[in-house]
């Protein structure tokens, strides 16, 4: 059967709205209007990421042998992948480079009842239509809403994989309901937050500041976190991820600490915000990054496991 896009909406995550192409294509969103307006006026970098796919995924529970859909491409940056996953494992890997454009992807399917997740691109643009699936299906239902901020590394940008960015890594063992609104080269700034009608988080996490380290003052800092409480108060749970280890600038170490340093000062003197030290998530080695900034799968792998671990210590 071939799913109409108002039923394929019930098993695409990731999106807080959906808007269908003059061509039938259902794309998914991760911003509202007004904050996707925001960042077209603000910097062409920002607007081209917040509209990307940001591994958004499609989740359900069949005993299909076979799933397709016709997917499209509008807009690509570095080229991850649109994966396939069952129970867990990853299944089958395209890769953008290796894709057309425009065409349709089919997935086999071992058989029997099992778990499937299919990942969007990461740092594209892919809109998808006529999603068809030769057997019944369940919707996996997900109680928990993060709203998840960030920056390039949030967005996925390193490992080159869909399902391998820390956000899709952790999330398979955190089973959240993800709004990932991480966008290359964003930085602490308030004015992108806005409410968002109908939407409200059972929680935020924030991983941003490795591209303003170098700021002299922590003004911007400060005025995001007092946004940010002001729109949802202080009884949503926040975890502030404050910025990993980066190894391009090494004479710029100390400065890049102490700004971390201060990231965690203003974000513990709200009660309701809970730190989490991101220099002690990645090792600070090159072996674990893609370019002494951005981790690959070995660094993204260990952040998420690490991430996981702390989220339970601190009981977030």
């Amino acid at each position: 059967m071939i799913l109409t896009n108002d039923e394929l909406k019930k098993i695409y995550f990731g999106a807080y709205e959906f808007e269908e192409t003059s061509d039938g294509y259902l794309k998914a969103n991760q911003y509202s209007r007004p904050q996707m307006e925001y960042f077209r006026d603000a910097l062409d970098i920002w607007y081209e990421r917040c509209d990307a796919s940001t591994a958004k995924t499609i989740e359900l529970t069949t005993a299909a042998s076979k799933i397709s859909f016709d997917y499209k491409i509008i807009w690509k940056s570095s080229e991850d992948s649109i994966e396939l996953y069952v129970d867990g494992l990853a299944h089958k890997i395209f890769y953008i480079k290796d894709l057309k454009e425009e065409g349709r992807l089919e997935f086999d399917l071992p058989e029997g009842t099992h778990d499937v997740v299919i990942y969007l691109a990461a740092d594209a643009t892919v809109v998808i239509k006529d999603f068809a699936i030769d057997a019944s299906f369940g919707v996996p239902v997900k109680s928990t809403k993060v709203l998840w901020l960030g920056d390039s590394i949030t967005q996925g940008y390193g490992p080159l994989r869909s399902s391998e960015t820390y956000v899709s890594i952790a999330n398979r063992q955190l089973g959240y309901d993800i709004l990932n609104q991480g966008i290359g080269g964003y930085i602490y700034d308030k004015r992108s937050l806005m409410k968002m009608p109908g939407y409200t988080p059972d929680k935020i996490i924030v991983a941003l500041g490795t591209n303003q380290y170098g700021t002299e003052t922590m003004k911007d800092i400060e005025e995001y976190y007092e946004t940010l409480i002001g729109l949802y108060g202080t009884v949503v749970p926040v975890l502030c991820i404050t910025p990993i280890w980066r190894g391009d600038n090494i004479d710029a170490l100390p400065v890049f600490y102490r700004f971390c340093a201060n990231v965690k000062k203003i974000a513990e003197s709200y009660p309701n915000i809970k730190v989490i030290d991101g220099l002690d998530l990645v090792p600070h080695l090159e072996e674990y990054y893609l370019d002494n900034l951005h981790p690959n799968i070995l660094g993204t792998e260990t952040y998420a496991k690490n991430l996981c671990e702390e989220i339970g210590r601190i009981g977030f």
